[in-house]
């Protein structure tokens, strides 16, 4: 394949090559042998006369080279799909693949049915959903639409804020019957409490009375720390302790009863300050119909309040 030569279909290969990772994925993607999508990527190799990919056992890599010809790909490849699109009636279903990156408790417990509703709804949209909580670079990952709690330093792209984080002290009825309702959080000293440890250490458990006075750290101990949400939450359920988590990850079970909110005339977070969820997409993006579609039903969802900070409507009483 001469550089003159170079088809379409070789470019989409390299793109969904370095996007994934990997030249099985690729192949299962384009429902071709991986024996013939990597003679396509070392032929578009000799075309180019660079190497863009190392090869390791288990995965591939971009090169630098390989980098900087992606980031040109992939934006080429985008807008010849959006000037496609557009040929389509304006009035056209939104159709294509939404990819989508969300930390991992949030995008199980949240964008998952969100985005079953949104599939219902626009039939011809198929969704990418990657869950990791490392920050990922949304422009070199290829994202469409990135959720992210907290601090935002990546000013090419377009940030929505969705919903303030809010933190609830939560324990089970059995836990509460045996042990008792700590009435303040000096009393937390006394509670078996079940504490996240992530790649930032242990957290912190922090309270603010209502009366704006400055939020303090209060040490709390228990039987069970774990780099797991979803763990941590099990063993409330099961009535080993009190947790602290956002509203979006306990809301089911504060509707449902089998926790139960507690020290509510104090705001709890898990550091100083306020932290937000964002939406973040690329500008170019929000012009095509499924990112657009995607973040209007978004956005109609959060009104007024967002789902998870409604379950004290649903409270079982």
């Amino acid at each position: 394949m001469s550089l003159n030569a170079l088809d379409l279909n070789a470019l989409r290969v390299f793109e969904r090559v370095a996007a994934t990772g990997s030249f099985t994925a690729t192949a299962h993607h384009f429902h071709r042998a991986v024996s013939s999508i990597s003679r396509q990527i070392r032929a578009l190799e000799e075309a180019v006369g660079q190497p863009l990919f190392y090869r390791h056992t288990r995965a591939v890599t971009l090169t630098e080279s390989g980098w900087r010809y992606y980031e040109e790909v992939r934006d080429i490849l985008e807008r010849l799909d959006m000037a496609t699109e557009a040929l389509h009636q304006p009035e056209a279903e939104p159709r294509g693949v939404l990819r989508i990156n969300a930390p991992v408790a949030f995008g199980q417990r949240q964008i998952v049915p969100l985005l079953h509703r949104f599939q219902c709804r626009f039939p011809g949209i198929k969704a990418e959903l990657q869950l990791n909580d490392r920050v990922v670079d949304p422009v070199r990952e290829g994202h469409d639409i990135t959720f992210r709690v907290g601090n935002l330093s990546d000013s090419s792209l377009v940030a929505r804020q969705l919903a303030p984080m809010n933190y609830i002290v939560a324990a089970s009825p059995e836990y509460l019957a045996r042990q008792g309702e700590p009435q303040t959080p000096e009393a937390l000293r006394d509670h078996d409490c079940l504490i996240y440890q992530g790649e930032l250490g242990r957290q912190r458990w922090y309270f603010q009375h209502s009366d704006g006075a400055k939020e303090v750290a209060y040490e709390v101990d228990g039987s069970l720390a774990s780099n797991d949400a979803e763990s941590l939450v099990r063993a409330a359920l099961l009535g080993q302790g009190l947790v602290i988590f956002p509203t979006w990850l306990i809301a089911g079970e504060l509707a449902q009863g089998t926790l139960v909110a507690l020290l509510a005339q104090w705001r709890a977070e898990v550091m100083p300050g306020r932290r937000e969820l964002y939406v973040l997409t690329r500008e170019r993006q929000l012009k095509t119909p499924k990112v657009r579609a995607f973040m209007d039903y978004l956005l109609a969802t959060m009104s007024p309040s967002p789902p998870w900070d409604r379950w004290r409507e649903h409270h079982h009483r």
